[in-house]
């Protein structure tokens, strides 16, 4: 067993941390959205969490610590490579498994409240996933001008898109509805074009056939790109999620249940589980831990 350790690096005071890598949305290991945790964060400045995140290389990395609002049973903060962000669904998720997973106990028992940038964000145990309440929606209309490079560098034909949507919930996401999970799954962006434009997310229902690697059906095919940001593709993501469900449920496109499959470009099998309930749509998933141990930081 590694006990306690303080180094001194480059000015700095390095002590071993609490750590893991937890596969989200996925029913196993390694057919998710990986992300890492370091789960006693105190003390560590945000350049030190950047710094990290972009060690880990991963699309997200969370850093729990002690709450500082009323009513939140944890804090977390999110880091991609490159910078923090307010609010992410598959680190809201993963950081909740692993500080239950480390023996976290929330005041409630019915539900976990996580402070993050946004805000509260309430959680749920729904059997062996979570669930996360998706934050509040903000949409607005797409202007044709604005959706015609998008399409281009998606290769996405105009009429196999049946709606568009600005979607903001913790960051803006320019969001297709796609005739079928088929035309979703054929898509060839161009990765260089899309840096210049916003996230994209691209979301298809399967009218026939479904996706490989799970037993349930499955409503929909989404795919997340987001160049702009670093990540040409993300494998599951549980804010576009989150916001595709609450924009499809309103319109009358979505049911308020269902599954939505992601990841199969990526070589995964991601599930997302949504359900609309009492106004509040919720977003769930499976968490696994695939890694345990502790980093020096």
């Amino acid at each position: 067993m590694i006990g306690p350790c303080r180094l001194f690096v480059a000015g700095d005071c390095v002590q071993n941390r609490t750590y893991c890598e937890v596969d989200v949305f996925g029913a196993q290991a390694y057919l998710g959205n990986p992300l890492a945790v370091v789960l006693d964060a105190q003390g560590l400045d945000a350049q030190q969490m950047q710094r990290f995140a972009r060690w880990t290389n991963l699309s997200e990395t969370s850093f729990v610590l002690a709450p500082t609002v009323p009513g939140a049973d944890y804090q977390v903060r999110i880091f991609t490579p490159a910078r923090e962000l307010t609010f992410a669904g598959h680190p809201t998720l993963g950081s909740c498994h692993a500080w239950l997973e480390q023996g976290g106990t929330p005041r409630d028992a019915t539900r976990i409240v996580q402070q993050c940038a946004l805000g509260l964000v309430g959680l749920r145990r729904e059997g062996a996933r979570l669930a996360f309440r998706a934050p509040p929606l903000e949409r607005t209309p797409v202007q044709e001008a604005s959706l015609a490079p998008v399409l281009r560098a998606l290769g996405l034909a105009r009429a196999a898109v049946l709606a568009a949507q600005w979607l903001h919930s913790g960051q803006p996401w320019l969001a297709l509805l796609a005739d079928s999970a088929q035309t979703v799954l054929a898509l060839e962006p161009n990765h260089e074009a899309l840096k210049t434009q916003s996230l994209v997310g691209v979301i298809g229902p399967w009218r026939e056939g479904q996706p490989e690697g799970g037993s349930e059906r499955c409503e929909f095919e989404v795919r997340a790109f987001a160049s702009a940001v670093g990540i040409e593709e993300d494998p599951v993501t549980g804010s576009l999620n989150a916001a595709l469900a609450q924009w499809l449920i309103a319109e009358g496109h979505a049911p308020p249940q269902y599954v939505a499959s992601q990841g199969a470009r990526r070589q995964r099998a991601g599930r997302v589980y949504i359900e609309s309930r009492k106004g509040e749509v919720w977003v769930g998933g499976a968490c696994v831990t695939a890694v345990r141990g502790t980093v020096l930081l």
